[in-house]
């Protein structure tokens, strides 16, 4: 289940891409979910991993992508450290969601991410409150922010 605290949280990964530059491993790139994630947020292949191709800037070397892609990969492969996720726009939300089918993420939220407008399920950790849709997620969101 995705999980998101709201606020100002201890011990939260606010420095995405110093992080990243200094944890990724190459193997990250290789797995499926990684190669759809770049594709869908970043409009990039990866024809290696250590090389993207991207229509806008080329060949770029993972320390090039988005940072909203990077604290993706992050958050699907550092189980031990949580993320604030406010360096991902809402085109990240969906992987979120995601995500949180396929085993618990939590994340730091300084904003008011667009879910979009279907069901889905997120647990506030402020008041460990399941949400099921937008409505229900703002109102509760703005409680914390």
């Amino acid at each position: 289940m995705l999980k998101v605290y709201f606020g100002d949280m201890e011990g939260v990964l606010h420095n995405v891409e110093t992080f990243f530059k200094n944890q990724m491993e190459y193997e990250w790139l290789e797995s499926d979910i990684a190669k759809k994630i770049i594709e869908d947020v970043d409009k990039s292949i990866v024809e290696s991993p250590q090389c993207i191709r991207s229509d806008v800037l080329g060949q770029i070397p993972p320390t090039r992508l988005s940072g909203g892609t990077k604290a993706l990969l992050l958050i699907w492969n550092i189980d031990d450290r949580i993320v604030n996720a406010s360096n991902c726009g809402d085109n990240c939300a969906k992987w979120l969601l995601e995500f949180g089918k396929q085993k618990d993420i939590t994340i730091n939220l300084n904003h008011i991410m667009d879910f979009g407008a279907g069901e889905f399920e997120i647990e506030i950790l402020n008041n460990h409150k399941q949400v099921h849709n937008m409505k229900e997620y703002v109102i509760e969101a703005v409680k914390y922010l």
